[in-house]
């Protein structure tokens, strides 16, 4: 059964049936309002207690500040949840989708409560399990989208949730602690809670959506559950890419997170600490970019020139870490307008990886399977490198000012993102040379209980 299609959790409701024969443009908002609730309610309970700076604060009276020790334990957590979501995302059926989606935020929640009474070293524990659950609800989300003629659209909107979520549950809560007696410590708990109903009801209009249709298959490929031997059958067929992909993506979710959870530090160095809604006002612009550059991919039927082209929107978004950074550092910009870039840069190159990379892969290949599955390998593989870069700066580079350490990492980033994608993209074309266009890319041949190729009379 591992491989067999996806089945509705129940006969269709009224809801399902609308949307079912709703014009492809209103369909497409309504996938796009519902993933982006859906994905933007979870950093409500991910990210608000970045926002806060635990000044002074050192873990176990160590050389790790408190906060940093917050970030790597949570990113431990997440990244233990996408390890597991490698098995349990792909292999997932849709009558259960919705309710794991609302689980999973209900522990998250219930850890961000422990975050507020226990003692602060503690804490890091709380922290751990509050990033578990989280790790997979990309993966959930995406199980809706992926495999649609319009999935640039629909994933490209996802992705613009975290962009602007991140920034904007911080803004929240920043006021949250200016309006109430709250303290850094309960803001996190009390910012999760007032998004909790909005949370269930993005969901539920979620799981109303119906399963791609006939002329989605003939343009993606039918998406289907992953048992074992197929996750593996996947992984050998694309190892050189995969472990170039996955390379760039250990050192890009590394910088991604290092700008992500020391905006704060980074916007007060650069002179915006006393900015209202900084974070809010830099990444809205940073999302209204990459939505336009993945939209645009819509606009490619050819699924092989798609991947082409998600190729060059990263490659570029590597560049513009560089450029970006060149530009300022020779006073040719501010250090808002640099911010901006750096967010574009990387989030172009970023945003890619979760989504429309890995569904333009499937589709231009056809291997039996879901994008999710590849998806969480890179993840995986990701935030191990933000774990990684985390403890460097504080443990090897305790002397460089976050600025400082910032703007190395960004110029390292663009170089390498530039080699290696090149590199992977080169693969994927040599592999391509394989088979005609016109033709259909052979699916993985049928294996028995051992993993091992069956012949055609078996």
């Amino acid at each position: 059964m591992a491989n067999d299609p996806i089945q509705p959790a129940r006969p269709p409701g009224p809801v399902t049936r609308w949307l079912a024969s709703a014009p492809v443009p209103l369909f497409t908002l309504v996938v796009i309002f519902a993933s982006f609730s859906t994905y933007f309610c979870m950093y409500a309970f991910r990210k608000p207690f970045s926002a806060a700076s635990y000044q002074g604060l050192k873990f176990l009276g160590g050389d790790v500040d408190l906060k940093t020790a917050f970030i790597v334990s949570q990113i431990i957590g997440y990244a233990l949840s996408k390890v597991i979501g490698i098995k349990v995302c792909p292999e997932i059926g849709r009558k259960k989708r919705a309710l794991g989606l609302v689980l999973m935020i209900l522990l998250a929640e219930l850890s961000l409560l422990l975050f507020a009474i226990l003692p602060n070293d503690l804490k890091v524990v709380a922290i751990f399990f509050n990033g578990l659950p989280l790790g997979m609800v990309w993966g959930l989300v995406v199980l809706y989208l992926e495999g649609r003629r319009t999935s640039e659209m629909l994933l490209a909107g996802l992705s613009c949730a975290y962009i602007v979520a991140s920034g904007a549950v911080k803004d929240i809560g920043l006021w949250l602690m200016s309006a109430f007696p709250i303290d850094e410590f309960w803001m996190p708990c009390v910012t999760g809670l007032c998004f909790l109903p909005l949370f269930v009801g993005s969901v539920w209009l979620l799981n109303q959506l119906p399963q791609p249709d006939a002329d989605d298959i003939a343009a993606r490929v039918e998406r289907t559950t992953m048992g074992g031997s197929q996750r593996w059958q996947f992984f050998r067929q694309f190892l050189p890419e995969m472990l170039l992909l996955s390379t760039v993506y250990f050192f890009l979710t590394a910088y991604r997170d290092f700008r992500d959870n020391f905006g704060k530090e980074l916007f007060e160095s650069l002179g915006y600490g006393e900015t209202p809604a900084i974070f809010t006002r830099s990444e809205l612009w940073v999302a209204f970019g990459v939505m336009a550059a993945l939209a645009g991919l819509n606009l490619i039927r050819d699924n092989r020139r798609g991947l082409y082209g998600a190729f060059v929107i990263m490659t570029f978004g590597v560049l513009l870490l560089g450029i970006g950074t060149i530009l300022w550092e020779l006073e040719l910009v501010s250090g808002l307008t640099w911010m901006i870039l750096t967010g574009l840069g990387a989030y172009l190159t970023y945003v890619p990886f979760g989504s429309v990379l890995f569904d333009r892969l499937i589709a231009s290949t056809r291997p039996v399977g879901t994008a999710v599955f590849a998806v969480y390998v890179a993840d995986a593989v990701g935030y191990s490198g933000a774990i990684s870069v985390l403890l460097g700066k504080d443990l090897l580079a305790s002397d460089t000012s976050h600025i400082d350490f910032f703007r190395d990492l960004t110029y390292f980033m663009s170089v390498l993102g530039v080699v290696l994608l090149v590199l992977a993209c080169a693969c994927l074309m040599k592999r391509h040379t394989h088979y005609p266009t016109e033709s259909e890319p052979p699916r993985y041949p049928p294996t028995d209980a051992n993993n091992q190729v069956m012949s055609e009379s078996s």
